[in-house]
């Protein structure tokens, strides 16, 4: 086990109604805040209003910055820099999913510098200093409620981006499963696979001895796996919500990852596929792990062994381990399919024509990846196992 420093200062609230509270949790930071959110679907179901009503409550002066998509872009987070610079607003709430809280929190990192936000996503800059932040979780996905982390999507380029520090860590994030309820089924898939891949992340490390994590990573996906089709055929099981909500929380708040290195190749692999095609990072990631898996499971098959026995109840056969293996991945690609991902490159309509463009861009700052060390041709070889 590696030395580690753990500290996740985020307040969860959690449960039923916890909205409401959200003008008192934000009074603690001053009186001018940047309400940062997507479309007009928290307009529709109510959210937005009472959000409002709740700071206005307490005397908060509400400054408004709307229109987050999917893959966040670089060019809506410097319109909020721009916002809360010339109006000197020390406060962002983000209401949405893993998009508008990663979008607020590169806006807090912009604020407090002089230079260009994106300098902090392709490596020119460091963060050091970021305004404090809140957030109110619609979608259970991304984990960004509790984490020190943001990714951001330059439209010149097509270039998709990470950046982390402490500083970007929610101060609070308040997660009402019941804001999940109208959620389409596609999207709740999208958030599940998300989820389940923070976690399988964490889990492929070369790092023994770290068997406390290990089986705190398989209660976690075994968790989401055992909900996954309860919420899918039954939306308003609040029990279900709540079990999936807290669990992409726990995949992404860095408690799973304590005293072990984890690998990060498979996102960075998907970080270009999204960063060109748009498509929902869940989706692409159901169809890079599968393939990642394949191309990587040798290096260590004692791993995946485990993780096919212990996550999906296969069977261990002693005389041929890598058959066992080889059914855990098998069993990871069945069950995305069967909440309605996409497994290959084709069925989201993307062909190789810029799979040399993918692989060049993904390795460009060097090799990715930690289970094993991916060069150029190792991603562009995992690309041709996914189309």
């Amino acid at each position: 086990m590696q030395n580690f420093v753990f500290q996740n200062e985020t307040k969860i609230i959690f449960g039923r109604d916890e909205e409401q509270v959200v003008g008192q949790e934000a009074k603690k930071y001053g009186k001018k805040l940047l309400l940062h959110y997507g479309g007009g679907s928290i307009k529709k179901n109510g959210l937005y209003q009472r959000v409002v009503e709740s700071l206005q409550a307490q005397g908060i002066e509400i400054f408004e910055l709307s229109g987050v998509k999917p893959n966040p872009r670089v060019s809506l987070v410097r319109e909020g820099v721009t916002l809360c610079k010339e109006n000197n607003i020390g406060f962002i709430l983000a209401v949405g999913g893993g998009s508008v809280i990663d979008s607020a929190k590169a806006i807090a990192a912009g604020v407090n510098y002089e230079g260009d936000v994106w300098d902090f996503f392709d490596g020119k800059n460091s963060v050091n200093d970021c305004l404090p932040l809140g957030v109110i979780l619609t979608i259970p996905a991304a984990g960004s409620e509790s984490s020190g982390g943001s990714v951001i999507t330059n439209e010149d380029g097509s270039y998709k981006r990470a950046v982390g520090h402490e500083t970007m860590r929610p101060r609070f994030a308040i997660l009402n499963p019941v804001l999940s309820y109208t959620l389409p089924s596609y999207q709740t898939a999208c958030g599940i696979t998300d989820m389940m891949s923070h976690i399988l992340e964490r889990y492929f490390t070369r790092e023994k001895n770290v068997e406390l994590t290990d089986r705190l990573c398989e209660a976690t996906l075994k968790t989401i796996i055992n909900n996954a089709h309860t919420v899918l055929d039954d939306p308003t099981n609040y029990d279900a919500r709540a079990e999936i909500m807290w669990a992409g929380t726990i995949a992404h708040n860095d408690s799973l990852n304590t005293g072990r290195i984890g690998d990060w190749g498979s996102h960075d692999i998907e970080h270009e596929i999204s960063g060109i095609y748009d498509i929902a990072h869940g989706a692409g990631l159901a169809i890079i792990f599968p393939a990642w898996m394949k191309y990587v499971y040798k290096h260590d098959v004692n791993r995946f062994v485990q993780f096919a026995n212990r996550v999906w109840d296969v069977e261990i056969d002693l005389n041929d381990l890598e058959k066992t293996a080889l059914q855990g991945i098998q069993k990871t690609e069945q069950f995305f399919r069967l909440i309605g991902m996409p497994v290959k490159l084709n069925e989201v309509d993307i062909g190789e024509e810029h799979f040399e463009e993918m692989a060049r861009k993904g390795t460009e700052r060097g090799p990715i990846g930690n289970f094993i060390k991916l060069a150029e041709k190792d991603v562009f070889e995992i690309y041709q196992l996914a189309k």
